[in-house]
C-alpha cells in the first residue's frame, strides 16, 4: 500500500517547526530531506528514520523494521508524531551524524 500524500504533508508539517524539512514522491512512498539531505522515509503512511548513534541514544524505546522488502532496518516512529519539537530535535540528531549527499555526476552523451 503506498502513503497518502495527506500522511506525507502531516509529517513534513510536524516536523516543520524547524522548516527544514521538504519531501519527494518515489514510486509511491516518500522521502524526507533536511536542507537537500535524505534522513527519512514514508512508507505504508509509516515514518522511518535512517538509524544513527544519537538517534538511538535518543530514542526512549528502539523499534526498528524495514520500510520495504529487501531495505535496511530504519527507526520506526509511531508515538511521537504529535510531538512536533521531539522529531525536529530527532531530525536534527540524525542528520548532524549523516554523511553529506555525494554530488550527482553529469553523464556523458555517447560519442563525446
Amino acid at each position: 500500500m503506498a502513503s497518502t500524500p495527506q500522511f506525507a504533508e502531516f509529517v513534513v508539517e510536524q516536523f516543520n517547526g524547524s522548516g527544514h524539512v521538504t519531501a519527494r514522491k518515489m514510486f509511491g512512498e516518500y522521502t524526507l530531506y533536511w536542507d537537500g539531505k535524505p534522513f527519512a522515509l514514508v512508507c505504508d503512511n509509516k515514518l522511518y528514520v535512517k538509524p544513527t548513534a544519537a538517534g538511538r541514544a535518543f530514542l526512549p524505546e528502539v523499534t526498528e523494521a524495514a520500510p520495504y522488502p529487501g531495505a535496511k532496518p530504519c527507526f520506526l516512529v509511531e508515538e511521537q508524531l504529535e510531538d512536533r519539537e521531539w522529531l525536529a530535535n530527532l531530525a536534527r540528531l540524525t542528520v548532524e551524524e549523516l554523511p553529506e549527499p555525494k554530488p550527482k555526476t553529469k553523464k556523458q552523451r555517447g560519442g563525446q
